[in-house]
């Protein structure tokens, strides 16, 4: 009896093999991911997350901007970030903020980012922003930041401190209006 191969198992074999070789399939390991994310052109503001005139009520919280420079040998693909806030001196997080930043387009070795922005979801309550500059809870922050890719576990790639910039200014009483002429 005369045995012939059978091609669609042939196939098979082939695909899987150039799964495995394919460069874009392959995972990275937690080691391997850190040793390839430099975080650059870091930034950090407290901003609005909410805002009533009346009653009066404002809601700012953390947020931090950077971009990643791969120092790898491989491109970055599908790159996770998690921001966790917390008070300096405070174990206890506040906040944190979570974003599948680098999907479709890889950044290639020596490559840098897009820019990435991770505003925490809870911050400062305040009736307004000088009683949230005065309120002796609003302490100096800081910020855990982590990667995660396919195949890792979340890697820190750094503490980094909070600004007390506050990018938001409230809008200007609206009183009554006088006539330029004075009438």
């Amino acid at each position: 009896m005369k045995r012939t191969a059978r091609p669609a198992a042939a196939l098979g074999v082939v695909g899987i093999l150039a799964l495995a070789l394919w460069p874009g399939c392959k995972t990275m390991s937690s080691g391997e991911l850190k040793s390839s994310i430099e975080v650059v052109e870091y930034s950090s503001s407290w901003v609005s997350k909410y805002y009533q005139p009346w009653p009066p009520r404002l809601i700012l919280v953390p947020q931090i901007s950077f971009r990643v420079k791969n120092i790898g040998a491989k491109p970055l693909t599908y790159v996770n970030f998690n921001a966790v806030y917390n008070f300096k001196g405070d174990p206890e997080n506040f906040g944190d903020a979570f974003l599948a930043a680098i999907r479709g387009k890889a950044v290639p070795p020596g490559g840098l980012s897009d820019p990435i922005v991770l505003k925490s979801n809870l911050g400062v309550d305040g009736k307004n922003l000088a009683g949230i500059r005065d309120n002796p809870q609003w302490k100096q922050a800081q910020v855990r930041l982590f990667a995660i890719s396919k195949g890792s576990t979340p890697v820190l790639l750094g503490v980094f401190d909070v600004a007390r910039d506050i990018d938001f200014k409230e809008p200007e009483e609206v009183g009554d209006r006088k006539d330029p002429a004075g009438d």
